[in-house]
């Protein structure tokens, strides 16, 4: 299986390093060609690596509402086994209530919807994706960091997925059917729980409980929090035989501590949303 992936990222990293590890071949872009990576304007190289690849992953955020990816290689995807990072922020706000793929998609972000629905509408599988953590993006580093934040909002729920089960489920759905899947782990929860795990794990008194403007939130994390869902996952167990191996933030935080040092590593949020992937 010949890969290309467009927009090697923090989560494409990780696919990419699992595909390979499955004997694939894979070849990625990234703005300025960095490493063994093409240029994504490099029109040329980019084309030819299409021409030979078998499948085509896009981790390429919308850009002023429109999909870079799209735009530009569009017209070369036709007969490719397709694949798109999205976002559960497609959904929109559901009160707390558990969302499948059939929601309705009423996000707040236009651009972001119109690719997912883009996508979709080519065959492709869109993998729509919660927060993301993993080495170097946890509540660990943030409680290391001193950068975590306790909010208080009753009833908020967020879902997020270890990008380990991330990378798995996307190479599973690569050789499934297409369609739309959300790939979280099986427990939602206030994110004050999990910055109160992290600090039982790293011996720390977890930080005050403070409001929005207390905490000093940046806009996107406003944005994150003015959305309260439950994603659920059943489609993907369903039709791709996908299990999150982290099936719950205690399972993927006690393994990244084990494996880690949270002090020397990245202060990322925890909530790593698709732009940052």
């Amino acid at each position: 299986m010949k890969l290309l992936i467009f927009g090697l990222g923090y989560s494409a990293g990780f696919i990419a390093a699992a595909a390979r590890a499955r004997g694939w071949s894979v070849t990625g872009t990234t703005r300025d060609g960095r490493g063994d990576s093409l240029r994504f304007d490099d029109r040329g190289a980019v084309e030819a690596a299409l021409g030979a690849a078998d499948a085509v992953l896009s981790s390429v955020p919308p850009a002023a509402d429109r999909d870079p990816v799209l735009d530009r290689y569009g017209a070369a995807l036709a007969g490719k086994r397709l694949g798109y990072l999205s976002s559960t922020g497609v959904y929109g706000d559901a009160g707390g209530a558990w969302v499948d793929e059939s929601a309705a998609i009423a996000g707040r972000r236009a651009g972001r919807n119109a690719a997912d629905q883009a996508w979709l509408a080519r065959g492709a599988r869109a993998y729509r994706l919660p927060g993301i953590y993993g080495p170097g993006r946890s509540a660990l580093d943030r409680v290391a960091a001193g950068a975590a934040h306790r909010v208080d909002l009753p009833g908020q729920v967020f879902s997020r997925i270890h990008v380990a089960d991330l990378a798995a489920g996307v190479l599973a759905g690569l050789a499934g059917p297409p369609g739309a899947y959300n790939l979280a782990d099986d427990l939602p929860c206030a994110q004050n729980a999990v910055i109160e795990f992290a600090c039982r794990l790293l011996g720390r008194a977890p930080p005050p409980l403070q409001s929005m403007d207390a905490a000093g939130l940046s806009p996107m994390a406003r944005g994150f929090y003015a959305e309260n869902r439950r994603v659920a996952n059943g489609k993907a167990k369903r039709l791709l035989g996908w299990r999150p191996v982290y099936a719950d933030y205690r399972l993927g935080l006690r393994a990244l501590k084990a494996i880690t040092s949270p002090a020397s590593a990245s202060s990322a949020p925890e909530t790593a949303k698709p732009d940052q992937r």
